[in-house]
């Protein structure tokens, strides 16, 4: 096997792994604050895919420029999923606030996912622009132009997210609240206005996932499901606490599955991301990047 060919397996295997981060890591923002599980996530992301597919097909917006429509849709969504179901569910405590967010996500994905067959059948949609065949060759390793503006806004949405997080109030108190509730609102930080904001720059992260999600393989109204449990699992691997080691993990679980494709073979491919979900859960389950 040559060089190239497994340069080029590693490389595509990252560009995929920036597309498992920035769909992982808008799961661990809401799991980590909110302390529910959003199984709907997938499905925020599919709808992402099909805004920025109609977006491109009745207006001809290119759809890395559609991140600008996509990104505040997807959020004010969130919002609205906030107030209209979610903030009865953080009301709750402890596992019964688990299990009840499992039960009521579920719904809502199967609601999501019948009213996008309703509205646009059950067929995939793919983007296609004038440059998608269109690249680089670096010593050999095509490197599709597509391909790197994924990687490139991916990079630049999670730093953003980090300095947000760390530079912003807004930011420092949704780490608070993340950390102890309680103590946040005794430092008078509305717990329901970070809930609200939250679950809405959650459902924003899915969306961009989505748009990047479109380009690169298309999106069908049942693709949410299979993109929620790459994002748990990215989860499992960083640490349930760890929102932006989610990132690098989904980098690492890209790449890990594309050289497996390349030396064992594609039908391994996603047996490799769940062997390395079972060894960190026996050997470090707290995760890779969650504090010991």
């Amino acid at each position: 096997m040559s060089y190239e060919t497994i340069a080029q397996n590693l490389v595509f295997g990252l560009f995929v792994g920036s597309m498992y981060g920035v769909a992982a890591v808008g799961l661990a923002l809401v799991f980590g604050v909110l302390k529910v599980l959003n199984v709907a996530h997938g499905e925020l992301l599919m709808i992402g895919g099909y805004v920025t597919f109609w977006l491109y097909t009745l207006l001809g917006i290119d759809p890395f420029l559609s991140l600008l429509i996509s990104i505040p849709a997807l959020f004010l969504f969130g919002l609205a999923l906030d107030r209209v179901i979610f903030r009865h569910v953080v009301r709750l405590a402890g596992e019964t606030k688990i299990k009840n967010s499992l039960l009521v996500s579920f719904g809502l994905t199967l609601i999501l996912q019948n009213a996008v067959i309703q509205l646009f059948s059950a067929d995939e949609r793919g983007v296609q622009m004038s440059y998608s065949g269109a690249g680089l060759n670096l010593f050999g390793v095509a490197l599709p132009y597509t391909r790197m503006l994924i990687m490139v806004i991916a990079l630049v949405a999670i730093l953003s997210l980090h300095i947000f997080l760390q530079r912003t109030y807004t930011g420092k108190a949704i780490r608070a609240t993340a950390e102890d509730w309680e103590a946040a609102a005794l430092a008078g930080i509305s717990i329901q206005r970070i809930y609200l904001l939250t679950f809405g720059l959650g459902a924003a992260l899915a969306g961009m996932a989505g748009t990047l999600v479109s380009v690169s393989y298309g999106v069908a109204p049942g693709i949410g499901l299979a993109w929620t449990l790459k994002a748990l699992v990215v989860i499992v691997l960083a640490g349930t606490g760890s929102i932006l080691g989610a990132f690098p993990v989904g980098l690492l679980l890209g790449a890990a599955e594309a050289l497996s494709g390349t030396f064992i073979g594609p039908a391994y491919r996603e047996v490799v991301g769940l062997v390395l979900f079972l060894l960190v859960l026996l050997l470090r389950p707290q995760g890779l990047f969650a504090r010991a």
